[in-house]
């Protein structure tokens, strides 16, 4: 041998290629289900946010149509013959379409039927959203009581009736727009 050329058993050979560790697939395959786990958590959250909004922004309308629709009924059920052209005029300013004509046209008759009456006390018992119409109006069920008392105040007197009144917002305020009577 030449002393140029020394052996050493322990160095590489150069004429053979190295064998490559075999490749760890443990850490990257954690890492992507990671990541698809987070992706959908975030997915599910985002959708429940948006769905859980849908609903609260649905109750407060239901809850802003139902307060007004039962302030009115109350107004409306409740009676004072000694001051019957205000009362008309009260009801009146909330209505609005079908509701304001048909109240119009029957005013004089109103205010001489309340003025003939007793005075009433109107209470609501019950109010629920029927149904929102595509115009943005409610049409809401509404269970009223209106107590009485005989004019010698021996008696009182209770009274109950159903009604559907439409409701729609115009600009910041609410209008009844349809008031009918149900049996």
């Amino acid at each position: 041998m030449s002393p140029r050329r020394v052996v050493d058993s322990q160095a590489p050979e150069y004429f053979h290629a190295p064998v490559d560790p075999p490749t760890r697939w443990g850490l990257p395959l954690v890492a992507g289900i990671c990541a698809l786990l987070t992706a959908v958590t975030l997915g599910l959250a985002t959708f429940m946010t948006v769905v859980h909004e849908a609903d609260r922004r649905t109750q407060v309308r239901d809850a802003d149509a139902l307060g007004y629709v039962r302030a009115f009924m109350r107004a409306y059920t409740t009676l004072d013959p000694f001051n019957a052209n205000d009362y008309a005029d009260r009801i009146l300013a909330q209505g609005t379409g079908e509701f304001e004509k048909t109240f119009t046209e029957k005013q004089n008759e109103i205010v001489l039927q309340v003025a003939r009456n007793e005075p009433t006390n109107g209470e609501v018992l019950e109010a629920g959203v029927q149904r929102w119409n595509d115009d943005g109006s409610a049409d809401v069920l509404v269970a009223t009581k209106m107590t009485t008392t005989t004019p010698d105040g021996k008696q009182t007197i209770e009274t109950g009736s159903r009604w559907v009144a439409t409701a729609i917002k115009e600009g910041q305020q609410w209008k009844i727009s349809r008031l009918i009577q149900v049996i």
